[in-house]
């Protein structure tokens, strides 16, 4: 089904609609979505000529070392935009909130905070299972909701009213990757440990057809609860079926399963181990004995950052250790600032009618400033980011995408800044 049916809009029409219904929006068929929202708020709906953002991304929880690089991407951006100008002729801003994890409300209530003061748009949130709990509120409300790193695959076709957009793709492909990469490394009898929410459920079954695909066999695959104490009884399973690999899908519980894995014998030196985006950290396993997590491997989305643009976004926060989805999130804001551009609108509604012409079919440009110069003189633009083509298909998700392949050394880290190797493919197989 088209979910993208407001790319049919134009700003001035979707404007005048929506004021006149109260904000109720369009379903992905492009009917009116059930019910007047009391949310909706004609001014988040509408715009007022100036570009502001939002962004609820993780300072705290079990996602936080991610954190720091999508900031990072987020602030450059913006003050690239208004280095060239800014949108619309004005500079635009951003707030800059927590999201927390699903242990917490925080991000019900930063999103609350950030409608409150009736921002265009909202980058984030980086979890999936955060992002399903927020994006009714958002998208609700007429606001564009855009994510730099949820990778959940029940995203694609959640009820969004054509709001929410992605510059990460869904797990389809990073789990194609990962058990593909399992089974060629010889690994033909594999166990998957995932925790239990949209983004561990969707990655594991992913990758589990991977693994059978590749001629190879899942011998345990196991969700769990990422709140548990305790992992003892989950690593007694897996140890009882003796896999050659052993696929880890979670976040920063992960160093406790990793503890588990070496009690019981099952060290990487003896089975090989898969780790995922939401578990390669360089902060996580620093205080494990040395060579605890040499030669494990991980998957993340994305293509190579360029040594330039790590640079930038160092000069931004020196501290960075990781560059995750900071590219994501760099491109996330220049398309809507693009976007933007082209609707002659700051409405929410407005610029995700334009996001998918912003990102194909047009002349090719890298940075905002070139592509708006284009824009304001007539030409349609394909922006190519950092992360990649970026080139959305109808559900909001980039339609291709590049997934690194990490691997960590005897300090317990990985060189995040450029992986063994890249892997390209298209989401819909």
């Amino acid at each position: 089904m088209i979910r993208r049916a407001l790319a049919a809009v134009t700003a001035a029409v979707s404007a005048l609609a929506l004021a006149a219904c109260g904000g109720t929006g369009t379903d992905r068929a492009g009917t009116p979505a059930g019910g007047s929202s009391s949310a909706a708020g004609p001014s988040a709906a509408q715009g007022d000529g100036t570009l502001s953002l939002g962004t609820v991304l993780p300072q705290t929880g079990s996602l936080s070392y991610l954190g720091p690089p999508m900031f990072a991407g987020v602030d450059l951006a913006v003050k690239e935009i208004n280095a060239a100008g800014g949108v619309l002729g004005k500079q635009i801003s951003v707030a800059h909130t927590d999201s927390g994890d699903t242990t917490t409300q925080i991000a019900a209530q930063s999103s609350d905070s950030l409608l409150a003061k009736k921002v265009d748009a909202i980058v984030g949130a980086a979890a999936s299972s955060v992002s399903l709990t927020i994006l009714d509120k958002i998208t609700g409300s007429g606001t564009l909701m855009f994510s730099p790193s949820a990778t959940g695959i029940e995203l694609t076709n959640a009820k969004d009213d054509g709001l929410f957009w992605r510059t990460a793709p869904p797990d389809v492909l990073q789990g194609r990757v990962l058990g593909d990469l399992a089974v060629s490394q010889g690994d033909d009898t594999v166990a998957i440990v995932a925790m239990q929410d949209a983004y561990g459920s969707g990655l594991a079954d992913s990758t589990e057809k991977a693994v059978l695909a590749g001629g190879g066999e899942v011998v345990e695959k196991i969700l769990y609860d990422p709140k548990a104490a305790d992992f003892s009884a989950d690593v007694a399973k897996v140890k009882a079926k003796n896999p050659k690999g052993i696929v880890l899908i979670g976040f920063a519980e992960t160093s406790k399963l990793v503890q588990e894995l070496v009690k019981q014998g099952l060290s990487s030196d003896k089975h090989h181990w898969y780790m995922v985006d939401g578990n390669l950290s360089n902060t996580n396993y620093l205080k494990f004995p040395k060579g605890t997590m040499k030669g494990v491997k991980g998957t993340l989305p994305g293509s190579e950052a360029p040594g330039p643009f790590q640079k930038r976004l160092l000069a931004v926060n020196p501290k960075l250790d990781v560059f995750s989805y900071g590219p994501e999130a760099y491109d996330a804001v220049n398309l809507i600032a693009l976007a933007a551009e082209l609707a002659k609108s700051d409405a929410g509604t407005a610029i995700a009618g334009k996001l998918a012409d912003v990102s194909k079919g047009g002349e090719k440009c890298s940075d905002f400033k070139t592509c708006a110069e284009l824009l304001k003189a007539g030409k349609d633009v394909d922006y190519d980011g950092v992360s990649g083509p970026v080139e959305f298909n109808d559900a909001g998700d980039p339609a291709t995408a590049t997934i690194g392949i990490y691997q960590f050394g005897e300090d317990n880290t990985f060189n995040a800044a450029k992986a063994l190797e890249y892997r390209s493919g298209n989401i819909s197989g």
